[in-house]
């Protein structure tokens, strides 16, 4: 028996600064209703799908960004993607800043079942960029000064289904974060991303470049854990700042098998067969067959780089 999971993977594109979180869900529920002609049964979004690219902007009082955050979810202005994707039984999952009872900041991501119950919660472990203003760059990138990293973990979890993962933009370029999925026997791992078009530290870095790096990180992961990724991008010219697009959904053999052109809002739909997971899992990538744990204490014991004498 197959067990096919339809995914609608919904790019964002640009959100101003002055939009409003009604604004913005408006957009994402026609972006569900679209899905849901199209037979999709799971839904996801971006990265920061409820804002702007916000880390873009430097606050000196760091208590000035908290108007970005969410301090509840579900909350009055996201209310509606809740009871829109409960009344079409449909799953989904984005991104968005998140606020903490307890004051703690983290970029973070849900996964919603059928039901509109949050089954599970991701937070951003790989922050990039800097803390404090920095004149020398092109763009500012102040992830590390506004969002604590994820304290969660890489948690795998069973829904629609299957066994399935999240990651957030950065985290996808590490190895790690889909090996502890894999070893998890995640099937499916949903990620959205909001990456600029340039590098702050290379400008010479066209978008050609940029893009193949998204490709090889994502269906490298894919294929090396043999599960489904599907990576959604919120895309184009935020207030003048520029954000790739590259939104694809990459199968267990590392295939590109659908990628949406342009920078707009718009969807690729695609039937994910979770059992195409399986002759991985059981030939290659067989972890308890062929891993070698004795070998890889560096992995886990040093941050840095140790050359050798």
């Amino acid at each position: 028996m197959s067990r096919i999971v339809t995914v609608a993977a919904a790019q964002l594109g640009p959100i101003q600064k002055a939009e409003t979180r009604e604004q913005v869900v408006a957009r994402m529920l026609a972006l569900m209703d679209e899905a849901k002609a199209k037979g999709a049964d799971l839904i996801i979004y971006p990265e920061l799908a409820l804002t702007t690219f916000f880390p873009r902007w430097y606050h000196e009082d760091r208590a000035e960004a908290d108007a970005w955050f969410e301090a509840a979810m579900p909350n009055p202005a996201v209310q509606p993607l809740f009871d829109r994707a409960r009344a079409q039984g449909m799953g989904m999952s984005f991104g968005y800043a998140e606020l903490t009872p307890e004051g703690q900041h983290f970029n973070s991501s849900i996964l919603v079942d059928k039901s509109g119950a949050i089954v599970g919660k991701y937070r951003k472990i790989h922050l990039p960029g800097h803390v404090e203003y920095d004149p020398t760059r092109a763009h500012q990138h102040l992830e590390k000064r506004y969002f604590e990293p994820g304290d969660l973990g890489f948690p795998v979890w069973r829904t629609m289904g299957g066994l399935m993962g999240m990651c957030i933009c950065n985290d996808r370029r590490w190895p790690e974060t889909y090996r502890v999925m894999g070893l998890q026997g995640v099937e499916m791992i949903v990620l959205g991303f909001n990456t600029p078009s340039v590098n702050g530290h290379k400008a010479k870095e066209g978008m050609a470049q940029r893009l193949f790096h998204h490709r090889l990180s994502v269906q490298a992961g894919a294929y090396q854990n043999s599960c489904w990724v599907v990576a959604v991008a919120k895309a184009g010219s935020e207030d003048g700042h520029h954000l790739m697009g590259g939104t694809l959904i990459v199968n267990p053999d590392g295939e590109i098998v659908a990628e949406l052109e342009g920078e707009a809002d718009g969807l690729i739909v695609h039937a994910c067969d979770l059992d195409d997971t399986r002759f991985g899992k059981q030939t290659i990538f067989d972890f308890k067959m062929h891993r070698r744990i004795e070998h890889y204490g560096p992995i886990t014991g040093q941050v840095g780089v140790v050359e050798p004498e």
